[in-house]
């Protein structure tokens, strides 16, 4: 996809995002629909986007999808035959003329955090995001393009606001796409995890050979995606402190299982932990823990649950 139809998708799907909120008011649709009259461009990315999000929550609420005359009425302009044909052709790509010269792209720049690492960067658009424990992000940020690429850990945004010019972050297969507001994102393979503090997010599926799908989260909320499944968390404000504790050095548990305690703890060690034992990993446990100080946790399993802890240079061992 070139550089002005890029653009003019994340555009359009912010512009779907600031429809969803309940105080949408009618100087912000005439401001859409300024925004449609510009191009054909613009009207043929919202229409592609908008439709494509309707036909993925009608499938969920197992309706049928709207019709492309209701699309239409959604966004009622000056629409004439000649425009119509020129945004179909848009639309499914059989347009043959070049009608605009893309700029050339930004070239995104590097971060990257070691192991145990945590540093907080500040963007070219005022934005800031601080990076957790082994992360690599690539941020390209222009006048109209603000893109960040999260290739593995985790990170948390703190997004600027910039009228007319969404902040889109893509992890793996998943696309955020925000305004401006406060979130993390953390990437564990195809795990992908949002949590909110401020603001609304909307976390898109863009797997290839299926249709969009979308789901617009809150402050509060935590979305956990994995292969073609999104499990939205509402009002889960606890949940969301605890996954963002890491910002203040600290590991917090709220019955979780051992097992996953010391997962946590390994990304921030370059000492792998292992429990052999099923049972023993399954011990749920709670508290909170300085992050790199993985030996007072493992004195606590010691005193606290009578458990054996046998380190050497390479590895950690945790038994009954």
């Amino acid at each position: 996809m070139s550089g002005p139809a890029h653009r003019a998708t994340d555009l359009a799907a912010l512009w779907i995002l600031r429809q969803e909120e309940p105080d949408w008011t009618a100087e912000q649709q005439a401001e859409l629909d300024a925004w449609l009259d510009e191009s054909l461009l613009h009207r043929a990315a919202y229409l592609r986007l908008r439709e494509g999000w309707r036909r993925a929550d009608a499938v969920a609420r197992d309706e049928a999808p709207e019709t492309p005359d209701e699309i239409q009425q959604a966004a009622p302009r000056r629409w004439q035959p000649w425009a119509m044909a020129a945004s179909i052709a848009l639309i499914f790509g059989i347009s043959g003329t070049t009608w605009w010269r893309a700029p050339a792209p930004v070239a995104p720049v590097n971060f990257a955090t070691p192991i145990g690492g945590h540093q907080t960067i500040g963007l070219a658009d005022g934005s800031r995001v601080e990076l957790n424990t082994a992360t690599a992000v690539r941020a390209a940020i222009d006048g109209d393009m603000r893109t960040v690429w999260l290739d593995r850990g985790e990170a948390y945004f703190e997004v600027a606001h910039r009228n007319g010019v969404p902040f889109v972050v893509h992890a793996g297969v998943r696309k955020i796409t925000v305004l401006g507001t406060k979130f993390s994102v953390r990437r564990e393979g195809d795990k992908v995890s949002v949590a909110v503090t401020e603001g609304r997010v909307r976390v898109e599926d863009l797997s290839p050979a299926k249709a969009s799908r979308a789901a617009v989260i809150t402050a509060g909320d935590l979305a956990i995606a994995r292969g073609g499944s999104t499990l939205v968390a509402l009002g889960a404000k606890e949940k969301v402190e605890d996954a963002l504790a890491w910002r203040e050095g600290m590991l917090t548990f709220t019955s979780t299982t051992l097992g996953d305690a010391v997962a946590e703890f390994s990304r921030y060690s370059s000492r792998p932990i292992l429990i052999p034992d099923a049972a023993v990993a399954a011990i749920r446990i709670d508290g909170a823990f300085e992050a790199d100080n993985v030996d007072a946790f493992l004195r606590l399993l010691s005193d606290a649950y009578g458990l054996r802890v046998e380190q050497d240079a390479k590895h950690v061992r945790i038994s009954a």
